[in-house]
């Protein structure tokens, strides 16, 4: 194991990012991964990918593969692999203009970009690196760092559509942190698509963390919110299948969700999915809340087969 230095850190901020959970997971993690035995690392659903970051730094390992069904997510990693050093500068460039605007200009200056963002998304090849992903992972990372609760979230046609944040001074460019984070993606594999497309990467020697859109504890709640493609039950009860698949495999496995018995002690949702796996419960910070009185201690799960 390296000694513990962590310089890279998430660059966006994402719903239900695990930076608050990070100590406790970062106890249940496998034996195997402190005893070098495992050689790989797979992240899913990475969203701002905390975890990701904390074990690329933390242990020596081989290969690193981190996915997500968000085509603007992975096109904003695979932009800061790519070439960083472009973003950086058209970063700062957003920054200090930015910051040399009145509050008025600064909001007016935010749904400008947020319209170009939205109005050039049919345009942009996901799948093909070219320069206009650098201005659109600028765009993604100054929307992000400028809106209101720092939330990530589009509608049904993947426009993103939260509003301006009122922030003073906010960091639009850790120049620093990009170039750490870029660093780490050298080594790492990222995939647009869902869970499965891990699979062929998974062997024994391989632990995989998923951390799904979480199931909503109440009728009112919803964590799905963030992407245009839901993640009902069915979703839940395709990625226990897809969880069962690589634990045959002999993968070290953990999966986060929602604690259902927040709501109503007589869900057993996640006891019937994950039979014969070891659930365990945690204390979080309800984060996302548009009552500020709601953002109480809750429990959530961790679900692993060791």
């Amino acid at each position: 194991m390296k000694p513990v230095v962590t310089k890279a850190r998430p660059f966006l901020k994402w719903a239900g990012g695990k930076a608050q959970l990070l100590d406790q997971i970062v106890k249940r993690l496998p034996n195997e991964l402190r005893r070098g035995l495992i050689r790989k690392y797979a992240e899913p659903f990475v969203g701002g990918g905390a975890l990701f970051f904390c074990i690329a730094q933390k242990f020596e390992l081989d290969r690193f593969l981190i996915a997500d069904v968000n085509d603007e997510l992975i096109l904003a990693y695979r932009t800061v692999k790519k070439d960083v050093l472009s973003l950086i500068e058209y970063l700062k460039e957003m920054q200090r203009k930015y910051h040399r605007l009145s509050p008025s200009r600064q909001e007016e200056y935010f749904y400008t970009i947020r319209f170009q963002l939205n109005e050039r998304r049919p345009d942009i090849n996901y799948h093909r690196f070219d320069e206009s992903w650098i201005e659109r992972t600028a765009q993604i990372v100054f929307l992000n760092h400028t809106c209101f609760n720092g939330l990530f979230r589009v509608n049904s046609k993947g426009e993103f559509n939260v509003p301006f944040g009122r922030y003073k001074n906010p960091m639009i460019c850790s120049e620093e942190n990009l170039r750490e984070v870029s660093k780490l993606l050298q080594h790492t594999q990222i995939c647009l698509g869902d869970f499965t497309e891990c699979e062929s990467f998974v062997t024994p020697k391989t632990f995989v963390y998923f951390d799904p859109p979480y199931r909503p504890i109440s009728k009112t709640a919803s964590f799905t919110s963030y992407s245009r493609y839901d993640f009902d039950d069915s979703s839940q009860l395709r990625l226990a299948s897809f969880v069962r698949l690589l634990d045959k495999k002999g993968a070290a496995l953990m999966l986060s969700n929602s604690d259902p018995k927040n709501g109503n002690p007589r869900d057993h949702f996640f006891e019937n999915a994950y039979k014969d796996f070891q659930i365990m419960r945690v204390r979080a910070n309800r984060m996302i809340n548009c009552n500020a009185e709601k953002r109480g201690a809750i429990k959530e799960l961790l679900i692993t087969n060791y």
